[in-house]
């Protein structure tokens, strides 16, 4: 699980690309950023590129790309010192939405990375 949440924390500080595609709405900058960001993370090994990129499609599949924004706008606020940010951490929808994508990210984990000595 903690795999993906670099790249997601990365890609939180990356300016975002708003393009709407009928049946896949994750720009391919996007996923892009996000297996680069996933690979550094992982070795930068050709499995990693696979793992990496069935990653970003798993997630894909379970979030939009709109809520998959909303997740890096909160994961950054999250990381924010202060009350502003504490009191955002409260917010029933943020929660909701945090454990939405940290269950893609289960899903991304058991579908895509090799389990080391298997």
């Amino acid at each position: 699980m903690h795999r993906l949440l670099l790249p997601v924390l990365l890609l939180a500080a990356a300016p975002a690309v708003a393009q709407e595609v009928s049946g896949n709405d994750y720009p391919t900058e996007a996923r892009v950023e996000y297996v680069m960001a996933c690979m550094a993370s992982n070795g930068n090994t050709l499995d990693a590129r696979r793992e990496c990129s069935c990653s970003i499609d798993v997630i894909a599949d379970y979030i939009s790309y709109r809520d998959y924004e909303a997740v890096e706008t909160a994961m950054a606020m999250q990381q924010m010192p202060g009350e502003r940010a504490g009191m955002m951490r409260g917010v029933g929808w943020m929660k909701d939405l945090l454990e939405r994508f940290r269950q893609a990210q289960v899903e991304a984990d058991l579908e895509c990375f090799r389990r080391k000595g298997e």
